[in-house]
């Protein structure tokens, strides 16, 4: 069966990137979620960066009943730390890795490259970029959590350089924020840098947020020295 890469909105900041940021959609959206939030960043004009917005295949999803939407992987229970989708997960991880290869295609290195994510996105943007065996610029998980967390043996010693932004609402009632917390706390005792951030809303992004992740974007894909 040949490999196809995941269909995606692309929008770049200037001509000739030389920066990457693949953003993954939470469960029932698609790659226009987070569209509009690349000219709210903040970034500057000298830094041209490619932003990525793949659209999860349709699949049915058990917890909605069985309906057919956009999903990284199927979720079956309410608790979403316990029994995960194993094989979509690593079908979707398989595809994520094939954006990061076109990335590297086009002369984009690893260490050039930000997985980010928003809940169910978010989860899939930790899972693939702590399994990469070439360290990322960046992973940004926002209102996330691990997935199976009993297998975090399988993160790469080389990801371990990776920086990592967490964040989370406090008032989250779709993630909670015990488990965003406690995600954050597993990464962390795995050694990796982690810039963790707490906010006053539920399952979504404020602007304080939105502000702080293109700070951290910006400290982490500045222009390259010429």
């Amino acid at each position: 069966m040949s490999r196809k890469v995941l269909p995606h909105i692309c929008i770049e900041t200037a001509p000739s990137p030389t920066a990457t940021v693949i953003w993954l959609h939470g469960l029932g959206a698609d790659g226009h979620d987070f569209e509009p939030i690349v000219p709210q960043l903040g970034l500057p004009q000298t830094t041209a960066i490619r932003f990525i917005f793949p659209h999860a295949p349709a699949m049915p999803v058990s917890i909605n009943g069985g309906y057919i939407m956009p999903a990284w992987y199927d979720i079956r229970k309410n608790d979403l730390g316990i029994a995960h989708d194993e094989a979509g997960i690593t079908a979707s991880a398989d595809s994520i890795a094939m954006l990061i290869e076109q990335e590297n295609m086009r002369g984009i290195p690893n260490s050039r490259i930000i997985l980010a994510g928003f809940s169910q996105g978010a989860a899939m943007a930790l899972h693939a970029g702590l399994r990469q065996t070439a360290p990322l610029a960046g992973i940004i998980a926002l209102s996330g959590y691990l997935l199976l967390p009993e297998k975090s043996h399988q993160f790469t010693a080389e990801s371990r350089t990776t920086p990592l932004f967490i964040g989370h609402g406090v008032d989250d009632p779709v993630v909670p924020f015990a488990l965003g917390d406690t995600t954050a706390r597993k990464i962390r005792a795995a050694g990796y840098r982690l810039d963790w951030h707490s906010y006053p809303m539920e399952h979504s992004v404020c602007m304080e947020e939105i502000r702080h992740i293109g700070q951290w974007i910006t400290a982490r894909l500045s222009p390259l020295k010429q």
